[in-house]
């Protein structure tokens, strides 16, 4: 009798089955925390603008920036500080 004929039939499909439903749920797991962090950066960056348009002129200037510029430089901001995660 050999290790072919010892196995039953079964047990190979059941180990297949529950290999592709562990993948299946760490993909979805995954999305889920993209979309997570997602939307806890976007609450970030609005806080981070709500607080920074609160700032008068002069604070502005002391940090080293223009009321026209809060937008622009925000949006950079998300973007290395998105870039910087990724390659954690």
């Amino acid at each position: 009798m050999t290790m072919l004929n010892a196995i039953p039939r079964g047990a190979t499909n059941r180990k297949i089955v529950r290999r592709g439903v562990v993948i299946l749920l760490t993909r979805i797991g995954r999305l889920i925390n993209r979309w997570i962090a997602a939307a806890i950066a976007r609450h970030e960056r609005h806080a981070d603008l709500f607080s920074i348009r609160r700032l008068n002129d002069r604070e502005l200037k002391d940090i080293g920036l223009y009321r026209d510029d809060i937008g622009g430089t925000l949006a950079e901001a998300a973007k290395y500080r998105n870039r910087m995660q990724q390659f954690r």
